[in-house]
């Protein structure tokens, strides 16, 4: 592909996002007066994309959105100073939030949801509260190690309670989370979401 494809390529990715970032006055302060139009497009995307894809990280928010690393870099740090976006540690990731807009236990739901054997296992436990350990290996495709493993994490994090058997800590709220941003993990996840959203919505508020 020549260099004009890829600039073309990564200018409609950024077009894209940025008509979700400016639909809201806080993506349009996120430009600022003195950014270029190619910085103003860019803290757009990012904003946009945050809003579809909250807890991604950063190698997620380069890649999908075909920046550079630098550039990502800056611009995050930008959105951060003033206000736009938030960061979130979860053990292994920075991950990245529309400010304001979620409370600590989403933010970490979504952390692990964005995690493809979490999820998984989240996932086997919403439709099965009664899975064991060989029900949840065997529905997410892992080793009954891994998944002991995986579920001492969740448990360590507040997501998931061990007491008894396997529970889903806030079981709604993970409920509603998956079904809102469902387009942003996986088939599974858009699958299971098909079923549950007809009886549950999401409002997130401002």
């Amino acid at each position: 592909m020549s260099d004009k494809g890829v600039d073309e390529s990564k200018r409609a990715t950024l077009r894209r996002f940025a008509a979700l970032g400016t639909a809201g006055s806080i993506a349009r302060f996120a430009g600022g007066a003195e950014a270029t139009d190619g910085d103003s497009d860019a803290r757009d995307a990012i904003v946009g994309y945050l809003e579809a894809t909250p807890g991604a990280h950063f190698s997620k928010v380069r890649d999908d959105l075909q920046l550079g690393t630098g550039e990502t870099q800056h611009h995050l740090r930008q959105l951060i100073d003033t206000g736009t976006v938030e960061s979130h540690e979860d053990g292994e990731y920075r991950r990245f939030f529309p400010a304001d807009r979620f409370g600590a236990f989403e933010k970490t739901a979504l952390s692990y949801l964005r995690r493809e054997t979490a999820r998984g296992m989240l996932i086997a436990l919403l439709e099965n509260p009664d899975a064991t350990g060989g029900d949840l290996a065997e529905a997410v495709g892992v080793s009954r190690p891994t998944i002991s493993k995986r579920a001492s994490e969740l448990e360590t994090v507040g997501l998931l309670d061990r007491m008894d058997g396997y529970r889903v800590v806030n079981p709604e709220t993970v409920l509603l989370l998956l079904v809102r941003y469902a387009d942003s993990f996986d088939a599974d996840a858009t699958a299971f979401a098909r079923d549950a959203a007809s009886v549950v919505s999401y409002d997130p508020q401002p």
